[in-house]
């Protein structure tokens, strides 16, 4: 899938990869583009006779965005990556990567607002996971309206926060839940 040459025994400095320190170096070839921090490379398609385009940030071992690419005017080879697709394809992936991030940080932090045992103050209750592979955990904390942490505790990386355990664990003097 790359032409990407294979290391000699001798002089394996010398390559260049997706993976590779060279990356810096900026590269403007009908099939393969590196510009500011992304490679956009041009592959055969393997489940059909065209071409698609993977964009690949710098650093990162899978490309952000595989997709279709236009065929050439002889309906045979590609279209050549030019300036204008290229920063469209930046655009794209950069989107795609934002809203990846936005999804995982949704699935790693949750928040509710509740009211303070006294009932005079508001907290705002969040649960941040550490998804570690070892041994996830997740935290409990309690701030104030102005942001000051009044307590946090280590729970379990299931624990579910809802209105009603957050307004319990207020009510239990921030001791830890279970």
């Amino acid at each position: 899938m790359t032409d990407t040459p294979l290391p000699s025994s001798d002089n394996a400095a010398d390559i260049t990869t997706e993976g590779s320190s060279e990356l810096d170096e900026t590269v403007h070839e009908p099939r393969l583009w590196r510009d500011d921090g992304w490679t956009a490379r041009v592959i055969k398609n393997e489940d059909d006779e065209g071409w698609a385009v993977a964009m690949i940030k710098d650093g990162e071992a899978e490309p952000a965005l595989v997709g279709p690419w236009t065929m050439g005017r002889n309906k045979k080879d590609p279209k050549p990556l030019d300036t204008s697709a290229f920063n469209t394809l930046v655009k794209t992936a950069s989107e795609v990567l934002r809203r990846h991030e936005q999804q995982l940080r949704a699935q790693l932090h949750k928040e509710v607002r509740v009211s303070s045992a006294d009932g005079n103050d508001e907290l705002d209750i969040t649960l941040d996971i550490v998804p570690d592979e070892i041994e996830p955990y997740a935290l409990l904390t309690a701030l104030d309206l102005f942001g000051a942490q009044l307590a946090q505790v280590q729970v379990a990386p299931n624990f579910k926060l809802s209105k009603a355990s957050a307004v319990a664990w207020v009510e239990n003097e921030f001791r830890r839940p279970g």
